[in-house]
């Protein structure tokens, strides 16, 4: 803990709260036309989550501000980084649970929204609304426009072919395979890495982070991008389901290929050692600044769920 800061666990409780109202401001009204998909968007968006992804743009963008007397535009602009990267990371979490694709019936302690609804063309709707409504909220950031462009390029790019959507696909076609280390983290760099460092750097952006500052955000977000995919590998069959909010044992159960299969689970918790420590020593340049960015790899590699 940094005694100047505060308690991490207030600091996120905070970040979590937060974004929860922005959201909930963010997202359509209920009994708006047409009402059921907007039911479905509110549903998955605002139920519970760790909001990790929001929680690394806020750090970031604390690790990388510079005092230039626009903090509450940059406060602003970092709310809609982090809305966007929950939108993304919600629809994402949508077509994931769909019977065409993990086909699971437990999200985040609920029903996945197909099932909650009974509706798989409503979920897939409710997704595909929610991914555009992501960068509308980068297009409106009271930031710099060649700051804008380049958020909403990361973003684009984090999530497309090249990035999480690319991934998943590869994951799709992975089942049943014994793939290659190589091949393993190329996929999950993509599939749940992208995503993650996107939130990371999204947040240095919009502060106007130094090249130093980027250049070690980046370091930093390439490690915690595949420590947070080593940890849902050995939290899989570790962990049971009313602990994870989603069905446990679910990869091994479908012959998909994780970290666990591939390298055991001491293979594994050894390899998330080595990403922290990569994670901490990215930081170093940053100082004291980067606090919460150090408190958070540390919470992301400690998670029970």
């Amino acid at each position: 803990m940094n005694a100047a800061l505060g308690p991490f666990d207030a600091w996120l409780s905070d970040r979590v709260d937060h974004i929860a109202a922005v959201l909930d401001d963010l997202l359509p009204a209920g009994q708006d036309d047409p009402a059921r998909l907007h039911e479905a968007m509110r549903y998955a968006v605002l139920g519970p989550g760790k909001r990790v992804r929001a929680a690394l743009v806020y750090a970031a963008g604390e690790a990388s501000r510079v005092p230039n007397g626009t903090a509450a535009a940059q406060d602003l602009a970092l709310d809609a980084a982090a809305a966007a990267v929950e939108l993304i990371h919600a629809y994402s979490l949508v077509h994931d649970d769909l019977p065409c694709m993990d086909d699971d019936d437990l999200r985040r302690g609920r029903p996945t929204v197909h099932r909650q609804f009974n509706d798989e063309a409503l979920a897939m709707l409710a997704g595909d609304a929610l991914q555009p409504l992501a960068f509308d909220c980068l297009a409106q950031m009271p930031i710099a426009p060649a700051l804008t462009v380049q958020a909403v390029q990361l973003l684009a790019r984090a999530v497309g072919s090249d990035g999480m959507v690319g991934g998943q696909a590869i994951d799709c076609a992975s089942v049943g395979q014994a793939l290659p280390i190589e091949a393993l983290q190329h996929m999950h760099r993509m599939k749940t890495g992208a995503l993650l460092e996107a939130s990371v750097l999204l947040g240095g952006v919009v502060a106007g982070a130094s090249s130093t500052t980027r250049a070690g955000l980046e370091s930093y977000a390439s490690a915690m991008g595949l420590a947070f995919q080593v940890v849902d590998d050995i939290l899989d069959v570790t962990a049971d389901s009313a602990t994870l909010g989603k069905t446990a044992g679910k990869d091994a159960a479908q012959g998909k290929p994780t970290y666990v299969s591939i390298m055991g689970l001491d293979g594994s918790r050894e390899l998330l050692g080595s990403l922290r420590e990569q994670a901490h020593a990215a930081l170093l340049p940053l100082g004291p600044s980067a606090c919460r960015l150090r408190e958070l790899a540390d919470y992301i590699i400690g998670r029970s769920h």
